[in-house]
């Protein structure tokens, strides 16, 4: 599986998986310099970029002739300086939009989540290897939790919770391409369903008072602050856990507890989760959720971005505008243009074909990344580009469906389009990794 028995063309550079990063960082860098034609900062930012331009690029080759097998050596030390660096943060970094992300340089600032994402596959890719005889059991799960708990906590103390949403969903790649359970793997994304979806219920309520009237509604949203109601909750589910294993116990005589037991931890632990997100949540995180639920309800406020996106897209027609010639994003229609919602500068330039190509791009750069999985010489590298390939996904998926309206405005770049220092070096990094594994997919040692 992870050698292949062909030795022939022996690249050690993927030029096709190469050319696409290549055009795809391309088209970002000219839809970012038209995106801040008519910005006050637009000197700043082209400057900016342009530096990042050749440290992503060194970052790169840096990784892509380091032997990739020494992070798996040094875990500890990546794991390390990724909890160092957001307790840090915490404590040293500067608040933009509400969060305290990042670390102020003196040419640009760092942020350090998008460099833990990186770290994190690497040191969950490490611990699912060591324990890949053990991957069925629960026990490796519950590791897998205890490695990325203090992180996730660290982040939601930020707040930073686009970079958590980004960061789950590659845990559980990662699980299911190490061949843990399914039932283990929807345990988790139960628990990350309840987390997300309370706090977008009860910001429903709060978006409609008049459900207050209700007096299950009324009991339901008491649960967002912690009181009785949580007491009453928790002890209610603890017998509805029992009484379904006792029923189930009686036609299936071996059925284990530990499934209603799972069940009854997942909701009681989203349950808590729900409310620490709530209320961590700054106003604008709850803007956002608003928008997610109804657009049209503020449209010159909070929904204002997400409208004008569309728009700007939706005018763009089959062909575009033309680079540079974009009226809605030049014209200062559409914030954040340069970042969250370059999708919409390229979708008014280069239209729907311009939109086609790029998703084209995505998809077959993350099909590159999934043949090089499979190319591994050993499970670690597998592992390692499943995370990479996992991350790529969440970036596309989150994007594209914002723009659709599928997910709330997340305040995520798409990687080697989006203007971020940061995401464009850790991305480069992320793909210097994949191509070290390339590179070594024929050696013995």
């Amino acid at each position: 599986m992870f050698l292949q028995k062909s030795k022939t063309k022996k690249s050690k550079m993927d030029w096709v998986f190469f050319g696409v990063v290549a055009i795809l960082l391309a088209i970002g860098t000219i839809s970012i310099f038209s995106s801040v034609v008519a910005l006050p900062n637009q000197l700043k930012i082209v400057r900016t970029h342009l530096l990042a331009l050749p440290i992503a690029f060194t970052a790169f080759f840096v990784m892509w002739n380091f032997n990739y097998q020494i992070f798996q050596d040094q875990w500890k030390i990546v794991y390390s300086v990724m909890i160092i660096a957001l307790v840090g943060v915490l404590f040293f970094g500067i608040a933009d939009k509400g969060a305290q992300s990042w670390f102020r340089l003196p040419f640009f600032s760092v942020q350090p989540s998008e460099f833990v994402r990186i770290g994190l596959i690497l040191v969950m890719a490490n611990y699912l290897d060591k324990n890949i005889g053990k991957i069925k059991e629960f026990s490796t799960v519950l590791g897998v939790l205890f490695i990325s708990a203090p992180i996730f906590f660290l982040l939601i103390k930020q707040p930073d919770f686009s970079a958590i949403m980004t960061m789950l969903p590659i845990v559980l790649v990662m699980l299911f391409c190490a061949g843990a359970r399914l039932f283990h793997i929807f345990l988790i994304m139960g628990f990350a369903f309840i987390t997300v979806l309370l706090p977008i219920l009860w910001t429903m309520i709060d978006l409609n008072p008049e459900l207050m009237q209700n007096s299950f509604i009324n009991f339901f949203y008491g649960l967002s602050r912690v009181n009785w109601h949580l007491a009453a909750v928790f002890v209610i589910l603890i017998f509805l856990g029992y009484a379904l294993w006792f029923i189930f116990s009686e036609f299936y005589r071996n059925i284990s507890k530990i499934y209603f037991i799972g069940i009854v931890a997942v909701i009681t632990l989203g349950l808590f989760s729900g409310i620490a997100v709530k209320k961590q949540m700054k106003h604008y995180q709850q803007k956002r959720l608003e928008v997610f639920l109804s657009p049209n309800t503020d449209p010159k406020g909070a929904g204002y971005n997400l409208i004008q996106a569309q728009v700007a897209i939706g005018s763009g027609g089959l062909m575009g505008k033309g680079v540079f010639s974009g009226t809605q994003a030049k014209l200062g229609f559409v914030p954040e243009r340069h970042t969250d919602f370059i999708l919409a500068v390229i979708g008014e330039e280069m239209g729907f074909v311009g939109m086609i190509l790029v998703m084209g791009l995505y998809v077959f750069l993350m099909r590159r990344v999934v043949n090089t999985a499979y190319m591994a010489k050993d499970r670690f590298g597998y592992l390692v580009n499943s995370g990479i390939f996992g991350m790529f996904l969440v970036y596309f998926s989150v994007n594209f469906g914002m723009l659709l309206g599928l997910n709330p405005v997340a305040g995520v770049p798409l990687p080697l389009l989006s203007y971020g220092g940061s995401n464009l070096v850790s991305t480069m990094i992320a793909i210097g990794i994949t191509q070290s594994i390339y590179s070594r997919r024929f050696a013995l040692t």
